[in-house]
């Protein structure tokens, strides 16, 4: 085995406290996910008809749909507003996951 002045074959300390900081990161990481995935993000259209709500995976969790909304004949437009209302609330999820994980995603996912 070969040794080296760090105490030890191959790194020897060093490789021990590597390890210890690639352990704390993968700790980290989980419980940023855990935090993820308990958010819940509002996203709002048409000015209050419709909210959703999603987990910081984006997961939808809630829809709610005013009665106002709802046009027999212009159902496309409420369509617009989930979507919209669904896509605000998936923007507030991007934020937050680049808040809780944007180092370790930068990485390039090496945990």
């Amino acid at each position: 085995m070969a040794y080296n002045k760090f105490g030890g074959g191959f790194g020897g300390g060093q490789m021990q406290q590597l390890m210890k900081q690639a352990q704390q990161m993968q700790q980290e990481i989980q419980k940023a996910q855990e935090e993820l995935e308990n958010a819940q993000l509002e996203g709002v259209a048409g000015g209050g008809l419709v909210k959703v709500v999603v987990n910081g995976k984006k997961v939808l969790q809630n829809v709610s749909i005013n009665p106002d909304a709802v046009d027999t004949d212009d159902i496309e437009m409420l369509e617009d507003l989930i979507l919209a209302a669904y896509n605000a609330a998936c923007e507030q999820a991007d934020k937050l996951s680049d808040e809780k994980l944007g180092a370790y995603n930068k990485m390039g996912g090496m945990f």
